[in-house]
This record gives C-alpha cells, structure tokens and sequence, in this order.
C-alpha cells in the first residue's frame, strides 16, 4: 500500500507494508539463504527459522527483507504510475516498525527534469573546409624515415640527436637511492627523458669518458623522498651512435612501402591524411551542432543526477588506469589531488553530458525517431561483410545488447542527420 504527492521537483512516497506481508518478506528471505548459516547440530540448510535467529539474532534476515518488500512497493508504484519518472534512486527512510503493525517507510526520490526544446531551425554551426598542406605530407614522410633510421657507431664526443649508451649510478647526500643505477642505458640526447640538466652535460663527452653530473630534482617530482633534492649521478660513455636517416627519393619509397615512385607515396599519404582530416571534421562538426542545439534548451538538471554522473566518471577513469597498472590512489597522490577535488574538476563536464543526453532523448522521442527491423537487419549484415562473417552465423550469436548497439547506431545515426538538416 502506497500513497505519493510531488513537491518541488521531487517524489515522495510513502509505502505501508502490512504484518503478514513483513512476515511473509522475512520467511523468503530465511528460504532463499538458511543454506549459508552453520548451526551447531544441523546440517547446512536445515536449521529452522527459530534457531537461526537464537544464533544470529533475532533480525538476522531484516535487512534483506526490507530492501526486498520496498523494491517490490517501490517497483509496483512505478508499474502503475509510468508518468513518474524518478531521475535517480530513492532515499529510504524507516519511519515506523512494529511487530504488530508492520512497516512505514518514505522514499524520496528527484523527479526527471523537463526538457524544454528550442528552435531548431537556422542552426549555426560550421564545418571545417579540408586542406593538406605540403608541411603535413612531409611530417608523414619524416616519420617513416624515422622507422627506418640507421645507427652508426662513431668515435666523437656526444651531440644531441645523438644515441649514447651510459652507465650511471645516482646519490643524494652520498647515498644512492632506487632507481638512479643503470648499466648500458641507451639515452637520445635532447629527448628530454631524464630530468632537466642531465642530457646537457652529457653532451661533449666521448667514449670512455665518465663524469660527475649534477642535477636538481623538481620540487613536484613523483618520488617525494627526492623532490626537491640535489643529486650527483656518475657517469660513463661507453658507446656514442649517431642517427642517420635514408635519403627520401623513388628507392627509399619503394623499398620502405608498396609504392614505386616518391611521387604516388605522395599522393597516397594526401588521400589517406585527407579522409582522417574530413573525418574528424565531420565528428567536430557534429559535436558543435549538438552543443547548439544543447544551449538551445533549458532544463534545471536535480544535482543527484549530476552526481551520479561524476561518480560514473570517476569509477571509468579508475578502470581505465587499472589497465594501466596505475591505482587511483596513487594517480591523485601524484597530481596532488583529493578525490573530492578530482570529482569537483568534473562536476562541469557531467552537467555537460546530461544535459545533452537528456535533450537528445527528447528529441528522439518528440520526433519519432526510431529503427526499423529493415534498417537493423541491413545494419548487421553490412557488419558481417565487413568482417567477412556468414549473416545467419552472426545473427545466430548476437546478444540482445549487441542487437541494442547496432540499434542505437541507427538511431543516432538519423538524429544527427535530422540536426544536421535544420542546420543553414
């Protein structure tokens, strides 16, 4: 039994759960987990009600039982009331509970904002005109050139540019710490790899020769037992390689990819840089309609969905480090952050993406946009040819998300070209 009235932009319901229907609720949940409970002179599972609660307590399946009977009150109200749409979990608060009596309990909850749309028509967003310079085509050749460079070994004293394989040994105050010792590290000199003033006084000097270098670690270095710390780091040359490049004419071209001449690599490199410019165009371009049409809106978003959001992000860029090997721990330890500072930085951006989403929702719904099974169906077969899959064999192994993925594909594939079409 429920009841529910709206009040400034939120749900307040109020749920009553009888005796027998408590009752009921705490002998499913004794049911559904008597197996996990060890019991002195019973085998696992068969211990009755009773003595699992003279062991444990007599609440031992309250919880449970609670969070059982106010989602299925919870859920039952949103069943038969499908114009409240909740933008958020509910706050849950027990507002009674007796034996004889049962259980009160209120549940408030945001409500999901309006989306007021705007006017769409004379949209002005632009797309950037497409221009390879000769400069880009160079970088791109550069580049290959780089893959294909040569190391000669020469007798002469150290330049930038140039590849010196070192032995060194680093202290502070005389005592060398972790991580400062290495033996036939190979070091290019200007690539800035090691911390400021090392490479430069490795520089001038020549095979054999070994020095003392010494360095000042900054003050925001990583390690905090050396920030801020002078160091001396011994040095020895042992060998000194001077990079040398391949001359770029039809030979190298021809040796190095599947062209003949300098002057189809050319043409090819043009092409292929115009298509990866024209695309991210088009992606830029679609981001900045969006973002029209967005300011176009207005709605007041509840700061509970834009705290979920945050939270959503903070838990993917987690994930996304632990790939990395990285804990967020010690990524905000070396930003020099707190967690709450990090999820503040954000808190802009997850606003952003609500809001956003929440307008393209609107959209699709107030126009009708959706995919039909003839487009779902010529979608999943243009991906098995191009992955060279039998259609009945991929059809056959496709999960109802992947059905969802190629669904929603569609669909903003159209809502885009439906923006794109108010755009003058």
């Amino acid at each position: 039994m429920y009841t529910y009235e709206k009040k400034d932009k939120q749900g307040i319901l109020k749920i009553k759960i009888s005796k027998e229907n408590w009752e009921k609720a705490v002998n499913e949940v004794y049911e559904k987990t008597k197996g996990k409970f060890t019991v002195q002179g019973f085998r696992k599972g068969k211990a009755p009600k009773k003595v699992i609660e003279q062991t444990y307590g007599d609440t031992v399946f309250f919880d449970d039982a609670f969070e059982n009977v106010i989602n299925e009150e919870y859920n039952k109200f949103l069943t038969e009331n499908k114009e409240v749409v909740p933008a958020g979990y509910p706050n849950v608060k027990m507002d009674s509970f007796t034996v004889d009596k049962g259980i009160e309990a209120t549940l408030t909850f945001d409500l999901m904002p309006e989306v007021k749309l705007g006017n769409f028509e004379g949209l002005k967003s632009k797309k950037k005109v497409v221009k390879i310079s000769d400069a880009q085509i160079d970088a791109e050749i550069e580049r290959e050139r780089e893959k294909h460079a040569r190391f000669v070994e020469e007798d002469k004293v150290c330049e930038n540019g140039d590849f010196a394989t070192i032995d060194f040994s680093g202290s502070v105050d005389g005592v060398k710490f972790d991580g400062g010792t290495a033996e036939d590290y190979r070091l290019e000199l200007g690539s800035h790899t090691f911390i400021e003033g090392f490479e430069e006084q490795v520089v001038g000097m020549k095979k054999g020769e070994s020095k003392d270098i010494n360095v000042k670690f900054p003050d925001n270095y990583g390690a905090e037992n050396l920030s801020g710390k002078d160091a001396v780091f011994a040095v020895t040359v042992k060998k000194v390689e001077k990079k040398v490049l391949p001359e770029v004419n039809d030979k190298f071209v021809s040796d190095t990819t599947e062209f003949e001449t300098l002057e189809e690599y050319k043409k090819s490199i043009k092409e292929g840089l115009t298509k990866a410019e024209e695309d991210k165009a088009e992606r830029d371009y679609e981001v900045a309609l969006i973002d029209e049409v967005v300011d176009r809106c207005s709605l007041e978003l509840p700061a509970s969905m834009v705290d979920h959001e945050v939270e959503h992000m903070v838990e993917d860029f987690e994930h996304r480090l632990s790939h990395q090997g990285l804990k967020m721990t010690d990524y905000l330890a070396y930003i020099g952050k707190t967690l709450e500072e990090f999820k503040k930085e954000r808190r802009d951006d997850a606003e952003k993406n609500v809001k956003t989403r929440l307008v393209l929702q609107k959209i699709i719904s107030k126009n009708n946009i959706v995919a039909t099974s003839e487009e779902l169906d010529a979608k999943i077969a243009e991906y098995a040819k191009h992955y060279g899959i039998e259609l009945d064999e991929l059809k056959k192994n496709l999960s109802p998300n992947d059905f969802a993925y190629f669904e929603n594909d569609i669909v903003m594939t159209k809502l885009l070209d439906f923006i794109k079409s108010k755009n003058k």
